[in-house]
């Protein structure tokens, strides 16, 4: 015990002496650095089930092997000309890193035909995909409680591992 109080004792004596100090102006000239964002994150998406739904009441959507629900994740709905296009029961976790946000300066002599700054998005180098499923379906109405709904699905998938992602993707300011 009378060994970790001397290591302490001697930790806090040191930590001022490693404190920053102010930089001049002229200093503060002399380093150079990147401005940017690096992210990182994970997202799961109804990992247990997810609400349903129902004209009385809110009925929980279970999302087990064992479990007699036809629908248990999220659903996005997008209208067309001719109804919705939907991605319903979308579940699982995905998970990144590595992704980054700059600005970049682009040069008049560049195949881009343009010239100033645009965002620079790095593209994370990994997405971890962990019991991702969806089912890519049309529908006549946006919500499977509405009357008369009828749905078609068109794809089912299921994802499970990484993918390896390299490159950036560049935002071009538009207007004056």
């Amino acid at each position: 015990m009378m060994k970790i109080l001397v290591v302490i004792s001697s930790l806090m004596l040191t930590l001022p002496s490693l404190a920053l100090d102010p930089l001049t102006d002229g200093e503060l000239n002399k380093v150079l650095g990147q401005g940017g964002v690096y992210l990182s994150g994970e997202l799961k998406i109804n990992e247990a089930g997810g609400p349903l739904n129902n004209i009385k009441n809110t009925t929980w959507g279970e999302c087990s092997s064992i479990s007699k629900n036809t629908r248990c994740g999220a659903r996005i709905a997008l209208k067309n000309n001719n109804g919705w296009t939907v991605i319903d029961n979308l579940r699982g976790t995905f998970s990144f890193e590595g992704m980054t946000l700059k600005t970049r300066q682009i040069k008049k002599d560049s195949p881009h035909d343009y010239e100033g700054n645009v965002l620079e998005i790095g593209l994370p180098s990994e997405v971890k995909f962990t019991n991702v499923s969806y089912t890519l379906a049309t529908s006549n109405e946006a919500r499977p409680t509405d009357v008369n709904f009828r749905q078609s699905d068109i794809l089912g998938v299921n994802i499970n591992g990484d993918i390896n992602f390299q490159g950036n993707l560049l935002l071009f300011p538009t207007g004056q």
